[in-house]
């Protein structure tokens, strides 16, 4: 018998909600100790963090029905990370401080922590010891990182629709296929 819905994820397990979680307590601790308080960017900063993580819960379980919205929500995800990538860039650019080429020795073991640790307790114990420059250059690796599993995952939900179709056509199919034709 076809199904109708789709697999419904857990996207507490998937590696971009982990980051998505660690990128808001990282923006959050961020936006209290390095950016004055009333300062409009520190509203920005969290909501823009909260938008990214939020959007991936919502897509992710609106894909049980709605391949389209879940792609729509999780490239909102996208966009909400894109625009806190932005706030982080613009920090070190105006602060004078740098941010971490590809195969600088500092940016290759943050990337390397990274892709080993998905939990916020392997972060938060580090924040009082990382000045702003290491926190800036955290967040902008994993926003990079979380961006580029999005995408792939938005690829893989738009060969699922390719393959399965919508699901009106699953439920015109499951109907056509109880009543025998």
């Amino acid at each position: 018998m076809p199904t109708v819905l789709n697999h419904c994820v857990n996207y507490k397990s998937l590696i971009v909600y982990q980051n998505a979680v660690i990128i808001y307590d990282l923006t959050y601790f961020f936006k209290e100790h390095f950016l004055l308080h009333g300062d409009r960017t520190q509203d920005q900063m969290e909501q823009a963090a909260r938008s990214g993580k939020q959007n991936i819960v919502e897509g992710l379980t609106d894909g049980v029905t709605s391949m389209e919205m879940s792609i729509k929500l999780l490239n909102v995800a996208r966009g909400s990370l894109m625009e806190l990538l932005e706030d982080y860039e613009d920090y070190l650019r105006v602060h004078n401080l740098r941010l971490w080429p590809v195969g600088d020795e500092r940016h290759t073991k943050m990337r390397d922590y990274t892709y080993r640790h998905k939990r916020a307790e392997d972060y938060s114990r580090y924040y009082d010891r990382w000045d702003d420059e290491t926190l800036c250059n955290l967040a902008i690796t994993l926003i990079h990182q979380t961006d580029r599993g999005l995408y792939a995952y938005i690829k893989k939900i738009e060969q699922t629709f390719l393959e399965q179709g919508g699901i009106k056509e699953r439920m015109s199919s499951a109907r056509r296929e109880a009543r025998g034709y």
